[in-house]
């Protein structure tokens, strides 16, 4: 940066950096007093310092922080040099939802797809919300105090809310939300609200929820109304009287807009809720989702203007280029919170391992997990991030990604196992009885319609580089989940979006009885999924009981070693987070929240 103005935008955000981490750490609630944690809305200084204190807070947001609202979203470019659209409140949107030939639910207990929630966040509601900013606010509460010893919150709820059915919204509500979301056969994020113990209604609009240990993340990712799902706020009447299939479909929620259309298949369309308790929003009258799996249809749709956003899985990295080039599209580009891989089934020859609870060494003796690590070592992220996603993408070597700030290991690229080496592959392969891949059977490995490219790329190097062949099976999104789910495959390309907490990469992925780990497999034949090792197991459960951030941090960065070293899946790279839209569109930066497309700023100009 040669740029005064943006020197300057950076040495305020090393300063703001440097003193959100200036705290006790012996203090439980980490150097904040109570008026600092009540709402109803957080200073930016006390959610960088909360999100420092839990380890989540990188110099990257920061500076986008700084930078928000004058300043485009971090990363962000736009094609062209279009004259800015005269917006309007209304109009209709029409919206390509990437990779995906049908949105299945959106009953938050059981969404499991960041293209799901993405479309729950405009019609649901939470306690809390959180912007580009990083300034965590109300939703659902207006405000909240906490105790002396961060264990009790009590939250004042917003009066006059309804529901889309026009019934009252009240602290029965919240309640009722925690104790389904608690229940594991109701939702498949219980793990999300463990730490806290009750949810207690003091009266119509006031909810105390006592915790068992305080916790830095509540209000930005437990409470927060789209990756938490946990306590996103449901209605106990709309369930009763739609049942849970059709709630799924079109859910009741207290958000800007209502689903008025869903049918799998064809896609969900919402409409402005004229009673939404911010009367300024939403803009837009009606926005319908159009699921297009294939990437060429969906390229095509936006370029003749029969859609005008893109949301859902990432656009094919192929097409990115190509959008740039195009004066009628802004493309935004900023750092993505997640992780890609290709999971290895562990009950197929001849990968088979049937039990990780074993020292390294002795893994490395078996010839099943020889070709396992043959195949981590023999792939060259550099090589594929280049060739497959035109360089927009960052090595990866575990579920812990960049945007957790502290917890992500640096290092982790030049100490694990999966690191590229090519010889020692090649040796660990001939080894297993596969020299030069003479004999090794053909693997096939699973993937979506966008993931052609980097399906074609794998397979070349595999091909290259060991002599085996892999052959695609390419599937729709949501058949991919069930044949993931219940451990149908060789090889799976997959990976997760909208994490910011090691919560989000260990719980949910790496632990026996995470929730993607093989829920429906033959439990028979297959005693776990995909991965299973004791150590992670009770490491993760460790670090989450811990308050003292550089302890949670040494666990995190050693369960994730151990998923790197034994293979629980060959990761492959931390994803670009893309938005693309046309001209006509306005998405405003405080709407841009990677992750998210929230629909209720946007405007279409007439």
């Amino acid at each position: 940066m040669t740029d005064p103005a943006n020197r300057d935008l950076m040495h305020q955000a090393q300063e703001e950096y440097r003193r959100a981490h200036d705290f006790d750490r012996r203090d439980p609630l980490f150097g904040l007093s109570k008026n600092d944690l009540s709402g109803p809305r957080l200073s930016r200084r006390t959610v960088m310092r909360l999100m420092a204190a839990a380890g989540t807070l990188t110099l990257a947001q920061v500076v986008a922080a700084c930078a928000a609202p004058a300043a485009a979203p971090s990363g962000s470019t736009q094609s062209g040099e279009a004259a800015a659209p005269t917006t309007a409140t209304g109009g209709e949107l029409v919206a390509g939802w990437a990779g995906v030939a049908e949105i299945q639910t959106l009953d938050p207990a059981q969404i499991n797809q960041v293209l799901q929630f993405q479309i729950a966040s405009n019609v649901l509601s939470g306690l809390t919300h959180i912007d580009p900013s990083l300034t965590g606010q109300g939703d659902l509460a207006v405000d909240w105090n906490v105790s002396d010893d961060g264990l009790e919150w009590t939250f004042n709820l917003r009066e006059g809310v309804t529901w889309h059915d026009g019934a009252p919204f009240s602290a029965d509500d919240v309640v009722f939300t925690y104790n389904r979301s608690k229940d594991p056969a109701q939702s498949i994020h219980s793990a999300v609200i463990a730490n806290i113990l009750d949810c207690q209604k003091v009266d119509d609009l006031t909810v105390k929820l006592v915790l068992e240990a305080p916790q830095a993340s509540l209000l930005t990712k437990t409470l927060e109304r789209s990756s938490g799902r946990a306590m996103t706020i449901v209605s106990q009447k709309a369930i009763e009287e739609l049942g849970l299939e059709q709630y799924g479909l079109t859910p009741v929620g207290t958000g800007p807009f209502r689903v008025t259309e869903h049918q799998l298949g064809q896609g969900v369309v919402i409409e402005r809720f004229e009673n939404y308790y911010d009367p300024e929003r939403p803009k837009l009258d009606k926005v319908t989702f159009i699921p297009i799996p294939e990437p060429e249809p969906l390229a095509a749709a936006i370029e003749a203007g029969d859609i005008q956003l893109i949301g859902g899985n990432a656009p094919a990295a192929e097409l990115i280029d190509r959008f740039l080039a195009n004066p009628e599209l802004v493309v935004s580009e900023v750092t993505g919170p997640g992780f890609q891989a290709i999971f290895i089934n562990p009950w197929r020859e001849p990968m088979m391992v049937t039990d990780f609870n074993k020292p390294l060494d002795e893994l490395k003796a078996e010839n099943g997990f020889k070709v396992r690590l043959a195949l981590a070592k023999a792939f060259d992220r550099d090589t594929f991030i280049e060739r497959a996603l035109f360089g927009r993408g960052r090595p990866g070597f575990g579920t812990v990604n960049p945007a957790m700030g502290f917890f992500f290991d640096t290092t982790i690229n030049e100490k694990s196992e999966q690191r590229f080496e090519l010889e020692v592959a090649q040796q660990l392969l001939a080894d297993a009885g596969f020299p030069g891949g003479e004999g090794f059977p053909t693997l096939k490995l699973l993937t979506t319609p966008p993931g052609r490219r980097a399906g074609e790329v794998i397979a070349n190097m595999y091909q290259e580089n060991l002599g085996i062949t892999v052959e695609l099976d390419i599937k729709d999104f949501t058949v991919l989940i069930e044949d993931g789910n219940s451990m149908n495959y060789d090889l799976m390309a997959l990976g997760s979006g909208g994490d910011y907490d090691p919560d989000d990469a260990l719980v949910d992925w790496m632990q026996t009885s995470s929730k993607f780990n093989g829920p429906n497999r033959d439990t028979d034949t297959m005693p776990f999924g995909f991965f299973s090792d004791a150590e992670v197991d009770a490491l993760t459960d460790e670090q989450r009981t811990l308050a003292d951030p550089e302890e949670r941090r040494a666990l995190v960065q050693q369960a994730n070693q151990i998923t790197s070293d034994k293979v629980a899946a060959i990761f492959t790279h931390h994803p670009t987070d893309i938005l693309v839209y046309r001209t006509e569109v306005t998405f405003p930066d405080e709407s841009r929240i990677p992750g998210l497309v929230d629909l209720d700023r946007t405007t279409i100009s007439s």
